[in-house]
């Protein structure tokens, strides 16, 4: 891959870039219902039309019926430049679902990028997988990279039929992540990791995670504020103030560009970021 096509897959991608939010969108298309992996901070059983958080959506489409939207939606408009899969589970829980719609899109659309959002515990195994369906961007979720820091994020952590907790939970997360970020930038894919700022929790920890992403040689962080979510763990915890964010913005850009301009999507947004009804 040629670093002009490089540059101009990330200078397109909304999410990736934020020149482009005033002159591209994107889809998510909600595919993905399943998770293997319960974080303190997430309650996905909640489905509400004014609710603008990960993991939210009104409806769970198949892969036919995901291509089919795709379709409507591309023929209403010309300013999406990406289709992504971010939830409302994790896209890389049940592979096929997710993999039978890259295919999909991308044998129609070729040109459109594509693009991932997972907390990479299965991503080893479809690292290589994604890179030939055609996807351009995957965004993982890493919000510590010390288990034990990392056993008080996370319930529970299920992979081949057998459920993790606490210290070999997150082990196992940590290591999955590490392997799989490896592999996808050595397939050229962009990789944007994404990190919840937990006060009391990981917030001291952001900048060892960031010195780590830039090992890894991913392209931006995007350091995100805890939402206080009802009936989850961490639903007592404040959310880190506009300050907190700064500083710690600031520190992890020590390491590798920010991104600040994310408006934390439903599972099932559409358009461009910040637009009303997206």
């Amino acid at each position: 891959m040629t670093e002009t096509t490089i540059e101009k897959r990330f200078y397109t991608h909304p999410c990736f870039h934020q020149e482009a939010c005033g002159s591209w969108g994107r889809i998510h298309l909600p595919v993905a219902p399943n998770c293997n992996i319960q974080c303190n901070f997430c309650n996905r059983l909640y489905d509400c039309a004014n609710a603008n958080r990960p993991g939210v959506t009104r409806h769970i489409y198949t892969p036919q019926e995901a291509v089919s939207m795709l379709q409507r939606l591309l023929y209403q408009r010309s300013d999406i430049s990406v289709a992504g899969i971010a939830g409302p589970g994790d896209p890389l829980c049940e592979p096929d679902r997710t993999l039978e719609t890259l295919r999909a899109i991308h044998a129609q659309y070729p040109r459109l990028l594509l693009c991932v959002s997972t907390n990479g515990l299965n991503l080893p195994a479809c690292a290589d997988a994604l890179a030939d369906a055609g996807v351009t961007h995957v965004t993982v979720t890493v919000n510590a990279i010390q288990p034990q820091i990392g056993r008080h994020i996370y319930a529970f952590v299920k992979t081949d039929s057998q459920l993790y907790k606490g210290t070999k939970a997150a082990q196992l997360l940590c290591a999955r992540q590490n392997e799989g970020i490896i592999k996808l930038k050595r397939r050229g894919i962009i990789v944007k990791i994404n990190t919840v700022v937990i006060p009391g929790v990981n917030d001291k920890h952001i900048s060892d995670i960031a010195r780590q992403a830039a090992i890894w040689q991913a392209d931006i962080l995007n350091c995100l504020a805890l939402i206080p979510v009802h009936d989850t763990v961490f639903a007592h915890i404040p959310a880190p103030t506009a300050s907190q964010m700064t500083g710690i913005r600031k520190e992890a850009a020590r390491y590798l560009p920010q991104m600040t301009h994310c408006c934390r999507c439903r599972a099932d947004a559409v358009g461009r970021l910040h637009s009303t009804g997206t």
